[in-house]
């Protein structure tokens, strides 16, 4: 049986082929302190998705996401020898069920992290070009187009501009940041995220302080609606009103219940008995006041006509938005662009972070091919970091990058589903492993519910954001299919690495014997007829 006891002191020195062992549970805080601005990347999505009831969207989907880490922070502390995050841990819990199972929550994981690289730095790109150039100015309509994708998306198309061209300075310097490990990069985390959570802490906090919180803005609670000629009104909560509410909830769930990645440095704590959980929730209450507080504050001060804002939606006026909420000027304004595009760069740092340990320890286990499992002298995978960086300059050229988001986003609650329900499997099959956190059992259940409560949102909501999203999304999620295959029985001959407890390779499935019987299988089949189901009602 794979042991799960703290590493001791001892096991900090390892050979320069692994992750090493050098951080702490604040460490791993900060290095995941980019999540909260993700609510910049989507806020002005969810307003113009639902209207005036987006501030109690983001407070239920982080409450959502928020119950849904104590099923993650129990699975990683079964695995103190494993990086990459819970997805690695679900996979394993899976694994015995059926090997082509397993490995699409580590590739649904990655494929929907990773793009927040091509978006962060897209978005502090356009920050750049906003603050340099007047919105007429030539170079900023400048684009070579490359190649039409109306197959994927009607009008999306590859393309060279100058925001491409600046995001790619952007992910060069992040990814030169991460070189040097873990440790170095998490230190830079800390000081960016300081100086980045500042304002987004600022504006949440301080309307409430001074009572300038409009509260008209925030009521009634019901679904935008537009009639023939775009005029925007209020509708009811109607078959309509409901899928705009999944939709909405489909698009704020990427956002929210991102800190997740929070476990993916366990193999590089040095006492992950104590540290994975502390980190996870420690994110968790940080999330919780970003997502609450600052599209509260959105909301009420800008109301409906402010949020639907073309600017707000894209993300490249929400800086003058912010200055404005502070009663700052033109000075305010410039610095908090700064500001922010830092806080985008910080986001970026913690997608790079999580999704390299990913692909790392996919590699590792024997999920993705081989060249993925090399580490420099550092300690940093980089050959999965050049992975990500490669991958994400060519999202760079996509022509909507927001597509590509939500199109991610079915392999993010694919993923979510089959890590919550990995909680119950792992109860049943590993009853006696060593459990440095149990999660209650009625939060354990309460995650596998929420698991198809997040298919319903997927299955009703995600076309709302696009017609073919749910589809494509799902196609996204069969790539796997291929690599897997080629790793599994090209390059490992049908063997899985084997795990002796000791190191951070295998998946142990030697030491398990599956005992859930036709759970799994039942789950699954209830997932996607659940699915099924809510798209076929929404439609």
């Amino acid at each position: 049986m794979v042991s799960t006891t703290a590493i001791s002191d001892t096991a900090t020195t390892i050979g320069p082929m692994q992750l090493h062992r050098q951080l702490d549970w604040k460490d791993a805080f900060w290095a995941s302190s980019g999540v909260p601005a993700g609510v910049l990347l989507t806020m002005g999505g969810i307003a113009t998705m639902i209207g005036q009831p987006s501030w109690v969207i983001w407070i239920g989907s982080i409450l959502m996401g928020f119950t849904q880490s104590f099923v993650y922070a129990e699975i990683a502390g079964l695995y103190p020898n494993k990086s990459g995050g819970a997805s690695v841990y679900g996979a394993a819990g899976w694994l015995p069920y059926g090997k082509f199972i397993a490995p699409i929550s580590v590739w649904c994981n990655w494929l929907a992290w990773s793009p927040v690289l091509a978006l962060g730095t897209s978005l502090g790109a356009g920050y750049v070009m906003a603050s340099l150039f007047p919105a007429d100015a030539a170079i900023r309509q400048w684009q070579l187009d490359l190649l039409p994708l109306d197959f994927i998306r009607e009008g999306l198309h590859l393309r060279i501009n100058l925001v491409s061209i600046i995001a790619t300075g952007f992910l060069l310097l992040t990814f030169a940041l991460q070189h040097h490990g873990a440790a170095r990069a998490a230190q830079f985390q800390r000081i960016l995220g300081i100086a980045c959570m500042l304002p987004l802490l600022l504006v949440g906090i301080v309307p409430l302080i001074t009572g300038d919180l409009p509260t008209q803005n925030l009521f009634p609670l019901l679904p935008i609606a537009r009639d023939a000629a775009g005029n925007i009104g209020f509708g009811v909560w109607d078959a309509a009103g409901l899928t705009l509410l999944a939709g909405a909830m489909f698009g704020a769930g990427w956002s929210t219940y991102g800190f997740e990645t929070a476990v993916c440095y366990t193999r590089e704590f040095r006492d992950p008995a104590k540290d994975t959980a502390r980190a996870l929730f420690a994110s968790g209450l940080l999330c919780m006041a970003i997502f609450t507080l600052v599209p509260l504050v959105f909301q009420a001060s800008l109301g409906l006509e402010g949020m639907l804002d073309p600017s707000i939606y894209d993300g490249s006026g929400v800086a003058n938005a912010l200055a404005k909420i502070l009663g700052g000027g033109a000075v305010i304004g410039n610095l908090l662009i700064v500001m922010l595009v830092l806080a985008l760069l910080l986001i970026v740092m913690t997608s790079m972070m999580g999704s390299s340990r990913t692909l790392y320890q996919a590699s590792v286990d024997g999920w993705f091919p081989r060249y993925l499992s090399r580490v420099n002298s550092h300690g940093a995978p980089t050959a999965a970091m050049w992975t990500d960086l490669v991958f994400n300059l060519v999202l760079l050229l996509a022509s909507d990058y927001f597509a590509v988001l939500m199109i991610s986003n079915v392999c993010y609650f694919v993923f979510n589903f089959l890590n919550l329900q990995s909680g119950w499997i792992h109860r049943i099959d590993r009853s006696d492993w060593n459990r440095p956190y149990r999660c209650p059992t009625w939060l354990l259940a309460t995650g596998a519910v929420f698991g198809f409560v997040n298919m319903v949102w997927m299955g009703a909501g995600a076309d709302v954001w696009g017609e073919g999203t749910l589809r494509n999304g799902l196609l996204a999620v069969l790539l796997i299919i291929p690599v897997f295959a080629y790793r599994h029985y090209v390059q490992d001959k049908g063997q899985f690495p084997i795990s002796d407890g000791d190191g951070e390779g295998g998946v142990a499935q030697q030491a398990v014997q599956p005992k859930a019987g036709m759970l799994p299988y039942l789950a699954l089949i209830a997932a996607a007829a659940t699915v099924g189901l809510s798209a076929y009602f929404a439609a």
